[in-house]
C-alpha cells in the first residue's frame, strides 16, 4: 500500500506540475489582459457576431470575457448587463452555448496543445464551431416560436467588486489546491479500474458510440472524463497516457476535438442553467451538435491521409512534461 501510494502521489505530483506551468503563467498574462481593458475591446469586436446569433451588441463583453477568463468569469459580467432584463430564454439560452462552446481558451488550448494539438487549429474549431452553434440554435428558436419568453435567472452569485490583489492570488492559490486533489482522485480511479479491469470493460461499452467517432478506445475513458469534469481533467489523464503509450497523433486530435466542443457537462451545465438557459438547448442540442460535428469532422478527414491531418492538426513533436 506504501509504494502504491508514494507512486500514486509521483505521478500526481508529475501530472500536476504539468498543469502548473499552463495555469500559472497564463493566469498572470489574463489578470494583466482585464487590468489594461483588452476584454473590453474584444467585447466591442464580438459585437457584431452577437447580432447574428440574436444577441443585442452588449453581450459581446460577456463572451470575450468567458473566453478569455471562464465560465464564473462570464458569469458576473453578465449579471452586471444593462439589457439583463430584456433578454429572453431564447437568447440566455443561446449565449450560454456560446459560452459552452468556448471558454478558458488560454488554459484549455494549452492543454490541448501540450497533448499534441495545434493551438491555432484548437481555436478555430471551438470559436468557429461556438458560432454556428449559435446561429442553429437562434435560427431553430426563432422559427419554433420556443422560449421567447422573459428570462428568469435561477440563481446569482455573490459578487465582489473589483477585488483585491491579495484576493485575486488567494482564489488562485485554492484553485491550484482543487487542481492537485482533483487530479490525485482521478489517477487513483484510474489505476483501481485499470486493475479491476473495469476500465477495458468500459472502453468495450463505449466504443460502439465513440468507435463510430474514430475515438480511439485508448483515449475513451479519458475523453469521458473530460466531457463529465472538463478538460483540465480529460486532457490532463490523456498526456500522461500519451507519455507512456504509442497513441496516434489522430486520435487524440478527435478526441480533443469532442472534447473541446461538450465537456464539462456536469458544472458548466448547471452553472448555464442557473443564469436561465433552457436544459434542453444546453444538453441535448449541445451533446448532439458535439457529436455531429465530430462524426462529420472524422468521416471527411479520414478521406485524406493520416499523415496529412497529422501536419495540419497536430504538431510535429509532442513535447514531454520535461519539455514543458
Amino acid at each position: 500500500m506504501r509504494n502504491e501510494f508514494k507512486s500514486l502521489l509521483k505521478d500526481t505530483i508529475k501530472s500536476a506540475v504539468g498543469l502548473y506551468k499552463i495555469m500559472i503563467p497564463i493566469s498572470i498574462i489574463v489578470k494583466l489582459l482585464q487590468y489594461f481593458g483588452f476584454i473590453a475591446i474584444l467585447g466591442e469586436v464580438l459585437a457584431p457576431v452577437m447580432k447574428l446569433v440574436g444577441l443585442p451588441g452588449a453581450c459581446g463583453i460577456v463572451w470575450a470575457t468567458t473566453m478569455v477568463t471562464n465560465i464564473y468569469g462570464g458569469m458576473m459580467t453578465f449579471y452586471s448587463l444593462p439589457v439583463l432584463s430584456t433578454l429572453s430564454t431564447a437568447q440566455v439560452s443561446v449565449l450560454c452555448s456560446l459560452m459552452l462552446m468556448a471558454h478558458a481558451l488560454p488554459i484549455e488550448l494549452q492543454v490541448a496543445r501540450k497533448a499534441g494539438c495545434r493551438l491555432a487549429i484548437m481555436f478555430l474549431i471551438r470559436f468557429g464551431f461556438g458560432i454556428v452553434t449559435g446561429i442553429l440554435m437562434f435560427q431553430l428558436l426563432q422559427l419554433t416560436g420556443l422560449l421567447q419568453e422573459q428570462n428568469v435567472v435561477q440563481w446569482q452569485p455573490e459578487t465582489i467588486e473589483n477585488p483585491t490583489l491579495l484576493a485575486w492570488l488567494s482564489g488562485e492559490l485554492k484553485k491550484y489546491i482543487i487542481v492537485f486533489f482533483v487530479v490525485m482522485a482521478l489517477l487513483f480511479v484510474m489505476r483501481i479500474l485499470k486493475k479491476s479491469g473495469a476500465l477495458d470493460w468500459f472502453s468495450e461499452a463505449l466504443k460502439p458510440v465513440l468507435g463510430i467517432m474514430g475515438i480511439n478506445k485508448e483515449v475513451i475513458p479519458m475523453t469521458v472524463i473530460g466531457l463529465s469534469l472538463g478538460i483540465l481533467y480529460g486532457g490532463a489523464l490523456i498526456i500522461k497516457e500519451t507519455e507512456e503509450k504509442n497513441i496516434p497523433k489522430t486520435d487524440i486530435f478527435y478526441s480533443f476535438v469532442l472534447m473541446g466542443l461538450c465537456h464539462s457537462l456536469i458544472e458548466d451545465s448547471l452553472l448555464m442553467i442557473s443564469m436561465g438557459a433552457h436544459w434542453s438547448m444546453i444538453f441535448i442540442f449541445r451533446m448532439l451538435f458535439a457529436l455531429t460535428v465530430t462524426y462529420l469532422l472524422v468521416k471527411v478527414t479520414k478521406l485524406f491521409a493520416s499523415k496529412h491531418i497529422e501536419r495540419i492538426a497536430m504538431i510535429k513533436k509532442q513535447k514531454t512534461s520535461k519539455e514543458l
